[in-house]
């Protein structure tokens, strides 16, 4: 049997229409139709009913629905399944972070992690939280690290996926300082325009901004001036005395310890966030379980 067989049966059923169904499948008519034919030739009985339009599904075909849509799903899950095994005897940690942690929590808390166990290798890719889910997702890495609200769940806060609190963080709102103390954008209702530093789409720290702070933001007069991806480009931006940014508190601690950044906002505006460990329930390999075992443990 032909794989591809099983997209065209999958097509035809949903439409009925060999005509509708040889488009869908960037085939010509001839050819999807004998595609069927040689399927059900394969399997020894009719699959549709020709004798009406449109087609329908004769008793085996509906029985056969089933088993084609398990097929498909067990040869999309090969890859993935050979990676896990391929992995379950190696050493290699395998772990997307987010650009902010990789820069400032993950060096320190691999380090505490080192005084209670060895760890072997590390491969770390360091993306924005969209990219690292869909790591994640494909089963390209074992391990991802992020910030991470409870009023902004992603796509790996849901089986098969666990996760477990690391650390803490907070993003706070910072703008450069102005001559004798005192913030040059400050956040204030009934104020004047302020100009933010905004996190794009795919930033995870933008998901949680946009789910937390979103409809207050908006009640102000703010002017979204500059948008990235990344939390140390906005810090930048910020340092500039180009606007306002909500920052993990982690990556600009010294920055306001020295005075560089001040606080543009009471703390009201302050957005806690827990910061976590992401990994598929069915990790293999020892190493990987050890890591698991070791951070959960340290948690």
């Amino acid at each position: 049997m032909n794989l591809i067989w099983l997209d065209d049966f999958l097509a035809l059923a949903a439409t009925g229409n060999f005509s509708r169904a040889a488009d869908d499948r960037h085939s010509s008519q001839p050819a999807f139709s004998r595609r069927i034919r040689a399927l059900e030739e394969w399997i020894g009985a009719d699959l549709f009913d020709r004798s009406s339009q449109p087609a329908t599904l004769t008793e085996v075909g509906e029985w056969f629905a089933g088993v084609a849509q398990e097929l498909n799903a067990r040869v999309a899950r090969v890859p993935g399944d050979a990676r896990k095994i391929a992995e379950a005897s190696s050493v290699t940690l395998r772990i997307a972070s987010t650009h902010a942690l990789s820069f400032t929590f993950l060096p320190r808390w691999l380090r505490s992690l080192e005084s209670h166990t060895t760890l072997g290798p590390v491969q770390l890719m360091s993306d924005v939280l969209e990219r690292c889910e869909a790591l994640m997702l494909q089963s390209k890495v074992q391990f991802v690290l992020s910030h991470a609200h409870s009023k902004a769940q992603g796509a790996l806060d849901v089986e098969p996926y666990g996760s477990v609190r690391i650390g803490e963080d907070v993003l706070v709102a910072v703008s450069a300082p102005k001559e004798g103390g005192g913030a040059r954008h400050p956040l204030r209702i009934g104020g004047g325009s302020v100009p933010v530093l905004q996190y794009t789409e795919q930033s995870g720290l933008g998901r949680i901004m946009r789910a937390v702070l979103g409809r207050r933001l908006e009640s102000l007069p703010v002017q979204v001036v500059f948008t990235a991806h990344l939390a140390s480009v906005l810090r930048t931006m910020a340092l500039d005395g180009r606007g306002i940014a909500w920052l993990p508190r982690t990556l600009v601690e010294d920055d306001m310890s020295e005075g560089r950044l001040v606080a543009a906002a009471g703390s009201e505006w302050a957005v806690p966030l827990e910061i976590r460990l992401y990994r598929d329930s069915e990790l293999l390999g020892r190493a990987a379980n050890a890591f698991w075992d070791t951070a959960v443990g340290g948690s």
